[in-house]
């Protein structure tokens, strides 16, 4: 027996706040009304919890060493992934050591293809294999960033998602990402309403800062056309994730209507190299957004920016806290970050997965310098932790 070796695995559940995000009081900017695919149906244009968007809730996955050794990892998830992790991927975890996290990933992912590849299964295997980088720093008492490469600058910049880009601008930001209000079925009182509240921004901002809209995979390839033309002469920087990652030709026809005038960035809902590999190879994107806590966890990131890389892409991953910083500090073609304004009005910087993370660092005036702590540089609060206790399983007739 390894003093290092895997000894338990353990999945939570936590009820607010954490990885999920959208799991917030309908007085938040981030559940109310915001362009979504589900917005073509009445009943749920208002809020985006009206549909489901926190239905799911934060994961948390904890792994044990023989030697008293515990890191932890985060995803979205909920009861459904904390099921995956202890009752199918926990397997491939006991008795292993946490620096094998190759094998490790392989393992989870070939076992899990006949019924994930994206979506839900790779959402846990992301929370393990984060678990497992934090791990593996902890035992060797360095920040996941030193393990992968080491930092290429001293410090992130970044740009904030929120609906006050100008309150982001007093803070340091180097950019505003406004989320999209209305989608197609809003019509063209929606367009015309989405491109005044942009250049009422651009008017407060000037000519200089960054100004983006997150459209959220709500729009269609003729609205998206229209909005890219009625925004240009505001100045985008770029505009994201206009439809679901799947739809590459619709990707590619706005790439190339848009001729260059705003970048086009999406991939916050793809996962794993292949899917990223196809968005490259058509050339539908100009930057791509992975979730680390979704895209198949760190060890997966790190393929998908080598691709990246070789196409002179930019990967800035989407949201996802201290698990995207150790990351980008590490990349030349991470040049910057996303910093998700979880202040429920957006007017001032708090830690993003609070109150789940302890330690969690924010940006000051736009800029973070990551500590040299080991893992993640987080702890837990453990009293938002729930554990389910699973049945026996035994099952009765109809």
């Amino acid at each position: 027996m390894h003093p290092d070796e895997i000894v338990a695995v353990r999945a939570y559940i936590v009820g607010e706040g954490g990885g999920d995000y959208h799991a917030q009081g309908q007085h938040h900017w981030i559940v109310q009304e915001i362009a979504t695919p589900m917005s073509q149906y009445p009943p749920y244009q208002k809020t985006r919890t009206s549909w489901g968007i926190n239905v799911l809730g934060t994961l948390v996955v904890e792994i044990e060493t023989r030697s008293g050794v515990v890191g932890f990892g985060v995803s979205t998830g909920g009861p459904p992934a904390a099921w995956i992790v202890e009752q199918h991927l926990s397997r491939f975890l006991i008795g292993q050591r946490p620096w094998d996290v190759e094998k490790l990933w392989d393992q989870m992912f070939r076992a899990t293809l006949f019924y994930g590849r994206k979506g839900l299964v790779m959402n846990a295997i992301s929370a393990v294999d984060l678990a497992l980088w934090d791990t593996l720093g902890r035992l060797r008492q360095e920040p996941v960033y030193a393990m992968i490469g080491g930092p290429v600058r001293d410090r992130l910049r970044f740009y904030a998602t929120g609906p006050r880009p100008d309150l982001a601008q007093s803070m340091g930001f180097i950019g505003g990402k406004l989320p999209l209000r209305y989608g197609p079925a809003s019509g063209d009182e929606g367009l015309r309403a989405n491109v005044e509240e942009f250049r009422r921004m651009r008017e407060r901002v000037g000519d200089d800062f960054w100004l983006m809209y997150d459209c959220w995979m709500a729009l269609d390839l003729p609205y998206a056309t229209r909005l890219a033309d009625a925004l240009s002469e505001y100045r985008p920087r770029w505009i994201e994730e206009c439809f679901p990652p799947d739809d590459i030709w619709a990707y590619q026809s706005l790439v190339n209507h848009v001729n260059g005038q705003m970048l086009v960035s999406t991939g916050e809902h793809e996962a794993t190299r292949w899917g990223f590999r196809l968005l490259l190879e058509s050339h539908a994107a100009d930057f791509i957004q992975p979730d680390v806590t979704w895209c198949g966890g760190l060890t997966e990131l790190l393929k998908i920016s080598a691709l990246a890389d070789t196409y002179g892409a930019w990967v800035i991953p989407h949201g996802s806290s201290v698990y995207s910083y150790h990351f980008v500090i590490t990349r030349t073609n991470s040049p910057f970050a996303e910093f998700l304004m979880m202040h429920p009005e957006a007017s001032e910087v708090v830690p993003m997965f609070s109150p789940l993370l302890i330690n969690e660092p924010v940006p000051v005036n736009g800029e973070l310098r990551l500590p040299e702590t080991p893992g993640f540089g987080v702890e837990l609060n453990r009293t938002l932790l729930r554990r389910v206790r699973w049945e026996s399983g035994a099952l009765e007739n109809a």
